[in-house]
């Protein structure tokens, strides 16, 4: 029963705080240590390790980050009054070890934050030297009260020699009834606090939920669209910003006539228009599912550099972020009548996790360019490096020529749309071959598929796009010659000419490329 003294106290009180200290992010926005952590993680790391991290793991990178800095957390606070004890140092008297027990967490939590607050080049919730002191200060008090509490003093259990087995067994009883009582206490805190952690988990990461496809046909025609809780999300935050459209405004500034601030509501009350356009993570793979197609409404971003009086001598447009983002996209670009400042998605308020309350969306290049959660637009005269592009990303982000088989086969993004959920095995005489292909602004002129591993290609037919800057949605009817093993690729021609490269290369640092394979295998005799 000594560990229990020694490490599990301190791992109950630790994951306890940290629990507590989760909740007053989760109702409260208060800033959360484990998740600056992370955010200095991010910033520190190169492109290429945060495009291995995605193409591993998905969109639960940020989550796996997020919780293992959590798990981290718990266990610095558990180590501070283990390591005490190993060295025979243990304040005596409950009231004093909790005092000892909130100050010395404290310091070392204040100096940990303000390394994070230091390195954190973005942060969902941006926090003040002020801020992070506070923050940490409750998480300090509920570990000093649990841990120096419940944390007896050096010497309390008998241990000492032969003497120990010739204590009474009244009071051997006492000693063991209370032990026993501390273990299930310490066992009761250390799963409350893992309980919060688990729910605030599922309130901070909301999943979505997963749609029936019993009794759809294998047809993607009619899922042009993608709803908004299923749209991709990747960006430099571990946890969504909240941002108050009451408070928030965009500044307009740089290499403009007239510097030019708006509110929300001078925003949403200027001509906007809706615009149909699909958007890609440059850290997607070839046939991966970060990407994702809506029908955003916001003013065109021409018109309100018009408003400020745009320069002649501007050649890029600097997106700046209230979470600390940025990023610069060549001017002709924002001229683009596609370029909006969006503020619905789908014809609903933008959600949080999508820029709440205004994004950029900005026609033909990768996701990345696409900033959320705008708070300022600077005009500058000279090529600018956003935040991903000072660790290595492209910065010209034009889109790569790609397409995706959905069915049949096992590509990620055929959940958000109505086929079978993984299909290789095949039976009939007809094989009906769906999926997509995206070019960016470019379009999308013909989509090609070879059921022969490359030999020879037959021409898909292509649904009309819901405007030039989404995906193209294609099928093709195939009627396998015989049973066996069949390997299915296809490959995609934009509207300028140029046929989808079948070289494979990583998506670092300027997209993915190549052609994707499914292996299938009809089973059963072919009809003929």
């Amino acid at each position: 029963m000594k560990s229990v003294s020694g490490l599990a106290i301190p791992l109950a009180a630790g994951t306890l705080a940290v629990g507590f200290s989760y909740l007053l992010r989760v109702f409260f926005g208060v800033t959360y240590l484990p998740e600056a952590a992370a955010q200095s993680l991010f910033s520190l790391a190169p492109g290429s390790v945060e495009s291995q991290a995605v193409e591993n793991l998905g969109a639960l990178a940020k989550e796996t980050a997020f919780v293992g800095a959590s798990v981290v957390n718990v266990f610095v606070l558990a180590f501070i009054p283990s390591v005490l004890r190993r060295i025979g140092y243990q304040p005596r008297g409950k009231a004093f070890r909790i005092a000892f027990y909130v100050f010395i967490p404290y310091a070392v939590l204040l100096v940990l934050g303000f390394v994070f607050l230091a390195t954190a080049q973005v942060a969902s919730v941006p926090p003040t030297p002020v801020a992070m002191a506070l923050a940490i200060l409750p998480v300090s008090v509920v570990f000093g009260i649990f841990a120096g509490y419940r944390t007896p003093a050096i010497g309390v259990v008998a241990s000492a020699g032969s003497g120990a087995l010739c204590v009474p067994s009244s009071r051997g009883k006492r000693q063991t009834d209370k032990k026993r009582r501390l273990f299930i206490k310490t066992g009761v805190a250390a799963a409350v606090g893992a309980i919060i952690v688990y729910y605030g988990v599922g309130l901070l990461f909301p999943k979505e939920q997963p749609r029936s496809v019993a009794g759809e046909q294998a047809s993607i025609l009619s899922s042009k669209i993608t709803a908004n809780d299923q749209f991709y999300r990747v960006d430099v935050n571990v946890l969504a910003p909240v941002v108050d459209s009451n408070t928030w405004s965009l500044n307009v500034r740089g290499l403009v006539n007239t510097p030019t601030k708006l509110s929300y509501s001078q925003l949403v009350s200027m001509p906007s228009v809706e615009e149909y356009a699909t958007l890609e993570c440059v850290s997607n793979n070839i046939g991966g599912d970060l990407v994702s197609t809506a029908l955003w409404k916001g003013p065109r971003l021409k018109e309100i550099l018009d408003v400020a009086g745009a320069s002649a001598s501007a050649d890029y447009v600097v997106f700046r972020c209230f979470d600390g983002y940025d990023v610069g996209v060549p001017m002709e670009r924002s001229l683009l009548d596609g370029s909006i400042l969006a503020y619905e998605m789908n014809g609903a308020k933008l959600p949080t996790e999508h820029g709440y309350p205004v994004r950029a969306i900005i026609p033909g290049l990768y996701g990345m360019m696409n900033a959320k959660w705008v708070t300022e637009i600077e005009l500058v005269g000279q090529t600018y490096l956003g935040f991903w592009q000072r660790k290595g990303w492209t910065n010209s982000a034009l889109y790569e020529t790609a397409s995706t088989i959905l069915s049949p086969g096992n590509a990620p993004l055929r959940d958000r749309f109505p086929v079978p959920s993984s299909v290789t095995d095949l039976t009939g005489s007809s094989v009906p071959i769906v999926g997509i292909a995206f070019a960016g602004d470019r379009g999308i002129s013909k989509v090609e598929v070879s059921t022969d591993r490359g030999n020879s290609w037959k021409v898909a037919s292509l649904q009309d796009p819901l405007s030039g800057n989404t995906w193209v949605l294609w099928n093709l009817d195939w009627n396998p010659p015989a049973i066996g093993a069949y390997k299915l690729m296809v490959r995609a021609t934009d509207k300028t000419g140029q046929t989808q490269t079948m070289t494979m290369r990583n998506p670092f640092p300027d997209g993915a490329s190549g052609y994707q394979a499914v292996d299938i295998r009809i089973s059963t005799p072919v009809s003929t």
